[in-house]
């Protein structure tokens, strides 16, 4: 039976960032409710909400202090669901973003488990005695130091923090924390949700506590095989989805698997014991790339390397991920998150910006797969330029930055601004007013103003934004919301060539990822139609030519498909 998501295109909002209704500089869900409109001009028809659950906001929501409620700052209950209402009105899906692996500190389960060890919530958590008050093991946190804090009234007990020391993580081993967190889950399907989110649920399976990572390294090092992707994953998994399936069959779950390869993604999509498990996987491997040089300083301070996009690679990750799904699920297409540098920053040619990011746009949402969009890349937006190390919101950027000579700072901040995730998370572009239209408030996140608003590329027939509303229209059609995918063999490097087909209607896709011209031959399709372009492409006898960052799209009846 087809389930509504396989035809998921999905906009993500980031609420602190997307419209502030009560101008006090930060994003929320009246803002949000407001902006449907627009959202469903883009042509998509999901929107992934990242997490508005009460929180102390240690990690921009991901600390929950409270399941069952929406953060005062980003609103009320009451706005939640006229949200939801309004969004099923308009043909519109809602996820929301769940975080499975951990609390904030200060949730009541945490505070309970602090007093005693006898605490009925004690065993909600991981905790380890040492002697004489030693790290139980070497492995670190994804947020710099050790995964291990110690309980200030315990000087020998220590509790486990993948992320920060204020967002514990939860024992997914005790049965009444399965429990718990269905029962969390149970209240927002009931609310009239059409999905989840699932944050970094590869990690809620543990290896044994009482063993160090192998390495040369001093100090703490970050332990992936002893906390990711670990079997009791997909038992833990199983048992939640089920549960939830059991009230709405048609629950979308999304999980992000940040480190999963194809296999693994395979893996949680899989049927297994009669239901699925995720029916989408967000990885961060999902495009090849390749490190570009961090610049030179006069100390001896190692900056971290951006990336570019691997051409070279991109065609056989694009198989990997493509042929390791086909039995399974679709991959997600996407470019950037609020975890990640925004696609323009990252992947776009300076030379040919705008035409590189349609081009790359229609190579990647076009393929078989779920796109994902994430917010203000219709517009074309560029990290912003964070002056202040403080405002990256990381301690060990700011470590890093306190490490740089003076004179140098301003470049080394600039630098830094391209590679982080905060400088991705600005508050949406939408006027020429006071704040571009996002507030009266100077926004949370003070940047310079955005070069381009949604006002000034609705007017400009050419602009990214009216280019993605017709890719989607593209999209939305059957043969490539569904069709059959295979890549073609070309051997001119940067040349993307892919086939859609289904039933007798096919589609040829060919994208140039170059700044140089490119040519390509095919005799069965020099008569098929043409039913998009992006810059200049022109035909001789029997070649395409593709001048740099262009895009040739044909659709024909009847063209051969690979026997199976």
């Amino acid at each position: 039976m087809k389930q509504w998501y396989e035809n998921a295109i999905i906009y993500q909002v980031y609420p602190r960032s997307f419209q502030d209704s009560d101008n006090d500089g930060l994003g929320d869900l009246q803002g949000l409710l407001d902006r449907l409109d627009y959202i469903k001009s883009l042509g998509v028809n999901t929107i992934w909400l990242n997490p508005v659950f009460t929180s102390p906001q240690v990690d921009n929501g991901y600390d929950v202090s409270n399941y069952f409620t929406v953060d005062p700052h980003f609103g009320t209950m009451a706005t939640m669901d006229a949200l939801i209402q309004r969004a099923h009105e308009l043909d519109l899906h809602i996820l929301l973003d769940f975080v499975l692996n951990h609390t904030s500190d200060q949730h009541p389960w945490f505070q309970d488990a602090l007093k005693s060890p006898k605490s009925l919530f004690r065993d909600y958590y991981i905790w380890q005695d040492t002697p004489n008050g030693q790290v139980p093991n070497n492995w670190g946190s994804f947020f710099g130091g050790s995964v291990w804090e110690q309980v200030p009234t315990e000087p020998n007990t220590y509790y486990f923090h993948l992320f920060d020391k204020h967002m514990p993580d939860l024992n997914w081993a005790n049965p009444e924390v399965r429990q718990a967190m269905i029962e969390v889950a149970k209240y927002w399907v009931g609310k009239g949700i059409d999905g989840l989110r699932l944050d970094a649920f590869i990690h809620i399976a543990k290896a044994d506590l009482g063993q160090n990572f192998p390495t040369d390294q001093t100090g703490p090092v970050i332990a992936e095989p002893m906390y990711a992707n670990l079997p009791n994953v997909v038992t833990y998994l199983q048992e939640f989805i089920d549960e939830l399936r059991k009230i709405n069959p048609d629950l979308f779950i999304l999980g992000e698997g940040a480190s999963a390869d194809p296999a693994l993604a395979a893996l949680y999509t899989r049927t297994n014991r009669g239901s699925a498990l995720c029916d989408a996987i967000v990885s961060f491997r999902n495009l090849p790339k390749q490190a570009v040089p961090a610049p030179k300083l006069t100390a001896t301070v190692k900056l971290p390397l951006a990336e570019q996009l691997d051409t070279a690679a991109l065609p056989t990750s694009i198989v990997q991920w493509q042929t390791a799904l086909a039995q399974t699920t679709q991959p997600t297409l996407y470019f950037s998150n609020h975890d990640l540098p925004r696609m323009a920053t990252v992947y776009a040619d300076r030379k040919f910006e705008t035409r590189s990011l349609k081009t790359l746009a229609t190579m990647q949402y076009l393929q078989r797969g779920i796109p994902i969009i994430y917010y203000g890349e219709e517009l074309g937006l560029h990290n912003a330029e964070l002056a202040r190390a403080t405002a990256f919101q990381d301690q060990m950027t700011s470590t890093l930055i306190d490490q740089v000579p003076e004179a140098e700072r301003p470049a080394v901040l600039q630098y830094l601004s391209g590679l982080h995730k905060t400088p991705a998370r600005q508050a949406m572009p939408w006027d020429d007013s006071a704040h571009q239209g996002f507030s009266e408030h100077e926004p949370w996140l003070r940047t310079q103003p955005a070069p381009i608003t949604v006002a000034a590329a609705e007017a400009d027939p050419d602009s990214i934004l009216n280019f993605y509303r017709k890719l989607f229209q593209l999209k939305q059609q059957p043969l490539f919301a569904t069709g059959k995918f295979r890549l073609l063999l070309v051997k001119t490097a940067g040349l993307i060539v892919y086939q859609r087909q289904l039933g007798q209607k096919s589609a040829l896709v060919l994208t140039n990822l170059t700044s140089e011209t490119v040519t390509y031959q095919n005799d069965d399709w020099l008569n098929a139609d043409i039913t998009f372009t992006v810059g200049q492409v022109t035909l001789d006898e029997n070649s395409w030519h593709l001048a740099p960052w262009s895009t040739l799209v044909l659709q024909q009846d009847q063209v051969a498909w690979p026997a199976e």
